[in-house]
């Protein structure tokens, strides 16, 4: 049990007559405030970002006060803790002083004396968390670009809806391609929220035998079917206090599917074979590659646990998407690989560079990661031919052919390259290529490229 964060102050005397003056004194001046009769187990109640002060007796029996200073800062040493002390404890109050007390105040004390510093050390307190707030931002921003490489607006969409659904308690569902990064999503949204020291349960509901999901996911009792000797618990159970991650959620049969939506709305699972109803403090990120709406209308996917699902969607951008975020991520790869590998880097080529950009990337993130270990290791880079409409297929680099063939392939995977990024007129094109806006209408007409962004490709856009 914790503390409500709507406390915020906690009042520790054995003394009930005084224990009761100081509730009122506190309570009159509008402060919410928690009176306890002894120290011990206090610490275990306080999260670290408890937004509160402690005012406490130094002389109690039990744990006396100076004990639950050291205890309390073991935790937090920025919290807050005024002491309470008789007329002949004065020395101890500078010894505790010295240790981390924020103030003390000698017996007896006016009430006014008493307000002021609570409220003082409330100011404090709120300073420290706001600080703290902001440090902890700035690392999370920080730890989100390492962990999901690039720079395009997808990706920086992404990474802020990240940030901003960490903090809270609601599921989400995590939309994406095979490869696209959806358990890197789901682990950043897990070591960035308060359930970070909770334990993160990936399970991939795809890859479980149609027989053993349920005990998987559930658990099961002695004797609940055959060959169920003793206990088992489930993977939900198991990430109590913390996070299960469920992908390939689609592949999911339906009888599994109601169980999961009860677990849903009430936050209990009962074990195969049992009558427990077990209470959870879970949040549970789901994902998929497929179109559950469609799923559900095709009756495929229960249309109750999508609307349940889908109050949170994350959407990963496929890398066909991210533009340049490509060559930033190839790099990002072979540079951790060469370094694994103890070998030294290798720089990217221009030709090199062209056949990454109009590459399609369909198994995403993790076919390129896999071409980056391959570059790393000296291989060849060859990629699946699958590059856009207009685009030339032929190898970049030691095509056949003179040099004046050469040169025309390389312009027109360049320009085939950047066609296939997102560019609302022919203006943003030519300018992202260097070049005249004439030029590229030429260039286009002479490669049989077409630019079908927007009606601006005409003539009236051109120089």
């Amino acid at each position: 049990m914790t503390i409500d964060n709507r406390i915020q102050v906690v009042l520790i005397d054995d003394d009930p007559h005084l224990r009761q003056a100081l509730s009122q004194t506190l309570d009159l001046a509008g402060l919410k405030i928690l009176p306890l009769a002894e120290a011990k187990g206090l610490a275990a109640q306080l999260e670290r970002d408890w937004p509160g002060v402690v005012v406490s007796d130094i002389r109690m029996p039990g744990m006396d006060g100076l004990e639950l200073l050291t205890e309390l800062h073991a935790q937090d040493p920025e919290l807050p803790v005024l002491l309470i002390t008789g007329h002949g404890d004065v020395p101890l109050a500078v010894q505790a002083m010295r240790a981390g007390a924020y103030d003390f105040l000698e017996k007896p004390f006016a009430s006014d004396a008493l307000l002021d510093s609570v409220r003082r050390a409330l100011a404090l307190r709120r300073l420290v968390l706001d600080n703290r707030s902001l440090r902890l931002a700035l690392s999370d921003r920080n730890e989100l670009s390492t962990r999901l490489v690039g720079q395009s607006a997808p990706m920086l969409r992404l990474r802020e809806q990240i940030g901003a659904l960490a903090a809270t308690k609601a599921d989400v569902l995590i939309l994406g391609e095979t490869g696209a990064g959806k358990e890197v999503v789901a682990r950043a949204l897990h070591d960035l929220s308060n359930r970070r020291n909770g334990p993160f349960v990936a399970i991939n509901a795809g890859a479980l035998a149609e027989s053993v999901v349920e005990s998987e996911l559930f658990g099961h009792e002695p004797g609940a079917f055959t060959g169920a000797q003793k206990r088992r618990i489930g993977k939900f159970e198991f990430a109590n206090g913390g996070t299960l991650f469920l992908d390939e959620i689609e592949s999911m049969s339906l009888d599994v599917q109601v169980k999961l939506l009860r677990l849903l709305q009430e936050r209990v699972v009962e074990r195969l074979g049992g009558n427990q109803l077990i209470p959870l403090d879970i949040r549970i990120i789901a994902a998929t590659k497929e179109d559950l709406r469609q799923s559900a209308d095709q009756g495929r996917f229960r249309a109750d646990l999508y609307y349940r699902l889908n109050v949170a969607p994350l959407r990963i951008p496929p890398l066909r998407e991210r533009g340049e975020d490509a060559l930033m991520l190839f790099q990002h790869f072979a540079d951790e690989a060469s370094t694994r590998h103890g070998l030294p880097p290798h720089e990217l080529q221009p030709g090199q560079r062209a056949l990454l950009l109009r590459h399609t990337w369909p198994g995403n993130v993790r076919e390129l990661q896999n071409a980056a270990e391959r570059f790393a290791l000296g291989l060849e880079l060859a990629l699946d031919n699958n590059t856009p409409d207009g685009a030339s297929s032929a190898p970049v680099e030691g095509v056949s052919g003179g040099l004046s063939e050469q040169v025309e392939n390389f312009e027109k995977s360049l320009i085939a390259a950047e066609l296939a990024r997102s560019h609302s007129s022919v203006r943003s094109l030519a300018e992202a290529l260097g070049i005249p806006r004439k030029t590229l209408h030429d260039k286009l007409r002479k490669h049989g490229l077409n630019f079908a962004g927007s009606a601006s490709g005409t003539s009236d856009d051109l120089d």
